[in-house]
Order: C-alpha cells, then structure tokens, then sequence
C-alpha cells in the first residue's frame, strides 16, 4: 500500500499525518506554534521553530511505519498571508510577521488611500485587510530597509518549508492569492500591483499550480525529517481550500462552511468574478487548489461569540449545558435578535466600527432565549454571506458541506440547514485539512485521476441534516430584520465606538 504525507501549518499546530491511498490514518505528529512577541505590538512566528519543529513532527509519525519508502509523495498546506524575506543563501533576514500583528496599519492606509479597494479587488480578488501580504513587505521596506534591499525572495510559510525541503523559491495560485500582488485573470504577479505598490517583482517567487511536482527531498531535510531521501514534494496550497477535496466542496453547487473560532463560506466559480459589488463586501476572490477553479470566500468571528456568551454570561456553563438551554427556546428566542458584531463586521458588510447588541429584551426573556438567540444571529450571518455570493455570481447553491470544530454541535448544523432550506452535510474524514494535502501530494504522484477519484475514494459517509421548510419560511422574514437591525444600530455604535 502506498502512502502520502500531508504538513498542516496552522495557527496553533504543525502537524504531520500519513494517510494510504484510500484515506485512512496511518500516523501522525504534532507540535505546538509559538506565537513570539519581540515588542509588545508585534506577535511573529519564528522561521527556525516552524521548521524545527515542522520537521521533528514528521519524524515523530515517519517513525511509526515500518517501511516509510511507501510514502510516495508530501505535500504542505496551511496559513495564508503570513511570509519571511529570504536572502540568496537561502537565510531567512525577518521572522514571519503574524496575522495577529497589527503593526501594518500605516500600510493598510496608505494602500487604501493611494491604490484603493476597487483596484485591488478588480487585479487580484483581494479586499484590502492589513494582514495582506503586500502591507508586510511595505512594512518591511520602511522599517527595515537594509533588510529590504538584501531580500531575495519573499516566501510565505508553506513556501518557506518547500524552500526546506526541496531548496526551491516556489508559490502554488492559492498562496500567492493572498498577496494583492496577483493578477487572477493570468495567474501570475502583477506588473501594475506591483508598479503601483513600490514592491519589486524580482523578490517574487515562481508560481506554479498545486499538485506540481517541486522535486526530491534534499538530503539534509531528508536526515532532519526521518523522510527517506528521494521522497517527492509536491505543492500543497492554502489550508481552507486544499480541505475541500476530501469533503467534495470543489463540486458544482456545493459551498463549504467552515464553522470554529471563525466562520467562512466557501463557493466554487470557473472563472474570476469582476462584479464590482464584491469589492467591498470583504468577500476574496482566489485561484483554487482544483485545476482551473477559483473560490470566493467570506467570513466573520462565529465560535468566538458562543464562547464570549458562555464564559461570560452562563458562568461558563459546559457546552452541552449550553446547547440544551438552546434546545429549550422556541425558534426566534423568545422575540430576542442578536447581532453577532463583537469582533466587528468582516463580511458581507466590512466594518470595523460595528458591534455587538441583543434587540427584542423583556422581563419575559429567558437565559435560554438568549443562548439561542446567539446561535440564531449567527447563523443569519451565515446566511447574510450565502445571500451575497449567490446575488453577486447567479449561482445558487444545492448542498451545503460542514467541516471545523463546531460540526460536533448538532444543535447549531440543524438550525443552519433550518436557515438556507437546503441539505447541510458533514463528511465523515479525519482532519480534512492535512488529508486534502496529502491528496494533492497523490494527484501530482498518478495515484488518483483526478480530485472526483481522490474524493470518492476517501470520503464514503457523510451525516446529513436535511431542513424544516416551515421554519425556513419563518426565518426568511426574521432575517429581513435582522438585516435592517445593523443599519439602524449602526450610527450608534460608530459614536459609541
């Protein structure tokens, strides 16, 4: 039996997994990522332990097959927008700014004032966030110029462990998506993005589709792995559209919703959307890790506000004590709404002055109406975003796929299959991120034909919450609204604010 190693850099792990060919779990490491504070307004992760560490993880699950030259292919997926200035010794020059920083305001002003939205979003699908990477290398350029001038590739984090394993400077679409320096239309950097930004091509690595062959492990990360030398390296892509093979969403009319700490909607297009009405909904447009696809994508804190209710307004009762005083409201909370804005709107309404608020209070109001409520306004959320990709591209969506940590609540995927009226599905795969890259890692080896054969032949169940139409029709006019509720809150929270 064959297998593939997928590399997951995430936020707040690397992980290392060996499947076989019909997407069993073989093995599998994990380490800790270490977020870095060098002053107390930059968080940055640091090069040396993302690879010592990456490594050691695939060492950790090489060592428990007994003949690892069955692993016929690796390849990386992770974090976006998160990138290091490498010099032409292959020495990293900066550690990789994180997208927890929020040192590049300035650039973020500055690119908005002097590019702006409309540009940015019409060249490369990107709405302006000042995580983007462009704004770190701008950041770069005036903070650190020396540095600047001796930087001889700007690679991004799933880039910079190719770099370790193969000694190529090289970038798959999705990843080199997330700079505002590529131009989907021709899939390759953008001579105007990068004249009008100051930001020279020359410091851009090749870019390449994912599945691409990048060449053998070299022997020195093969030694620092336990990955035998001659293992093939593939290219990997950005972690929330590489799992999208293994759960099916790359089909048509399916879309993805991630539910965690955030939550992102995930819709699959053949070619690169211009409607200008996109720009400024904070949705992105990307080049796909499926041949010749692009995903519009949107999202917005979720998880993170079910946790603030709990902790602070249910003495952090347990989730299941939660979810069953959810259960015991009647749908609409008890005429109760709430606007899920406690981290601020990101989409499809980008503001960053917006808050949170709980409308429709009585004495009659339970804490079981408000806990539902929750649930309720983000799942309106949800749907808001879903509404937004369907208007915007004249598609609509068939069949919803559920995958992240919140797939566990049943309570929560039954009232977003209430919600859209339409089947919400969650395949049965374990850790569909670093599965989708050990895909590609096999679709670039000839081990599946193509991503339908790679699905079919590791996904075989998946659970299915089918809708109550009558509660659809119910929250269609709630969700009316809902909509008007940030409009005629919002000039309150901007004084607030």
């Amino acid at each position: 039996m064959d297998y593939f190693l997928g590399i997951d850099l995430g936020s707040t792990s690397l992980k290392a997994i060996i499947y076989d060919t019909d997407g069993h779990l073989i093995a599998r490491g994990d380490k800790p990522t270490l977020k870095f504070h060098p002053t107390p307004e930059a968080t940055v992760w640091n090069p040396e332990q993302i690879w010592n560490d990456t490594a050691a993880a695939c060492r950790d699950a090489v060592a428990q097959i007994p003949n690892p030259t069955a692993i016929k292919g690796v390849a990386v997926t992770g974090m976006g927008m998160d990138g290091v200035p490498m010099d032409e010794n292959g020495n990293y020059l900066y550690p990789f700014i994180s997208w927890h920083d929020t040192r590049t305001q300035p650039q973020f002003d500055w690119w908005i004032k002097t590019i702006g939205v409309d540009k940015t979003f019409s060249v490369g699908g990107n709405p302006v966030l000042p995580i983007n990477s462009a704004l770190r290398m701008l950041w770069i350029q005036e903070h650190e110029p020396e540095i600047f001038k001796r930087t001889f590739k700007w690679l991004l984090i799933e880039d910079f462990v190719n770099f370790k394993l193969t000694g190529r400077y090289v970038s798959d679409y999705s990843m080199a998506s997330c700079t505002m320096l590529f131009e989907q239309r021709t899939r390759n950097w953008s001579d105007e993005m990068c004249s009008l930004s100051g930001i020279p091509k020359r410091i851009l690595p090749d870019v390449f589709p994912s599945s691409t062959f990048l060449g053998e492990i070299t022997p020195a990360a093969a030694e620092k792995t336990g990955l035998p030398s001659g293992t093939p390296i593939y290219l990997g892509g950005h972690d929330h559209l590489v799992c999208k093979i293994p759960s099916g969403a790359f089909r048509a009319g399916a879309v993805m919703n991630i539910t965690g700490t955030w939550e992102t909607v995930h819709m699959i297009t053949s070619e690169p959307t211009s409607n200008p009405a996109l720009a400024h909904s904070g949705i992105t447009l990307q080049a796909h890790v499926v041949k010749d696809k692009y995903s519009l994508w949107g999202g917005n804190p979720a998880g993170s506000a079910l946790d603030w209710f709990r902790q602070e307004a249910a003495a952090s009762a347990s989730w299941e004590t939660l979810i069953e005083l959810a259960k015991s409201s009647e749908p609409g909370a008890g005429r109760v709404m709430f606007l899920p804005h406690l981290s601020s709107s990101s989409c499809p309404i980008v503001d960053p002055k917006a808050l949170g608020a709980f409308v429709g209070l009585s004495t009659l109001t339970k804490q079981s109406d408000l806990v539902r409520a929750v649930i309720e306004g983000l799942d309106f959320q949800f749907l808001d975003t879903v509404r937004t990709m369907e208007e915007a591209t004249g598609n609509k969506a068939v069949e919803f796929i559920g995958v992240g940590g919140a797939i566990r609540n049943t309570f929560w995927m039954q009232n977003k299959a209430d919600m859209v009226g339409r089947p919400y599905c969650i395949p049965e795969v374990e850790e569909a991120t670093v599965l989708g890259a050990a895909l590609l890692a096999g679709l670039g080896a000839g081990a599946y034909k193509d991503e339908e054969d790679a699905f079919g032949r590791v996904c075989s169940s998946k659970i299915v919450y089918e809708p109550d139409l009558k509660l659809t029709v119910f929250y269609a006019e709630r969700f009316e609204i809902y909509r008007e509720l940030f409009h005629a809150v919002s000039p309150i929270h901007h004084r607030l604010f």
